[in-house]
């Protein structure tokens, strides 16, 4: 009997650690995240853009013309957002809304000019300051480092049960 019982106390110890490494590699991996951001925030903000605007004109920037209601889904932002945010990036004058000559229900935001010299001259600059923040790993480590995360976060999104 008392076999069984050391191989319990084993599993539940090996329960315990497994789920102290968990909880571990969440503090450390927020914090990592954390302090990555605040490097990227600081960035943002220097060019007078909010987390939110840079994402949308970071996306415009890089795909071209999109439909609003599909900018939400891809920077995760909610469609009243998108809306408060593509009028305070029209406002600046770096992209412009128009309609979809096929669907009258459709809006796309596209880039002006304006809006594409300004990420042209600012992106170069942003991606020097998100180097800096990652140059603690080496290529190599970046290359694991992605493999593992993108396997973390698959793994989270088919676990996940939203209650």
């Amino acid at each position: 009997m008392q076999d069984k019982q050391g191989k319990q106390t084993d599993m539940i110890t090996d329960v315990n650690k497994a789920q102290e490494q968990s909880l571990h590699l969440f503090v450390v991996l927020s914090r990592a995240f954390n302090w990555t951001s605040a490097h990227v925030q600081k960035d943002i903000r220097e060019y007078g853009l909010n987390p939110t605007e840079f994402g949308v004109l970071e996306l415009l920037f890089h795909k071209g013309r999109q439909p609003l209601q599909q900018i939400g889904d891809k920077i995760l932002i909610s469609s009243g957002n998108i809306t408060y945010v593509v009028d305070k990036l029209e406002k600046k004058g770096y992209l412009l809304r128009k309609p979809c000559p096929n669907d009258r229900r459709v809006i796309y935001a596209e880039l002006t000019q304006a809006g594409e010299q300004f990420l042209q001259e600012i992106f170069p600059k942003h991606r020097e300051k998100l180097a800096e923040a990652m140059s603690g790993l080496s290529p190599e480590e970046k290359e694991i480092t992605i493999t593992l995360l993108k396997k973390l976060g698959k793994s989270a999104e088919m676990n996940f049960v939203d209650k």
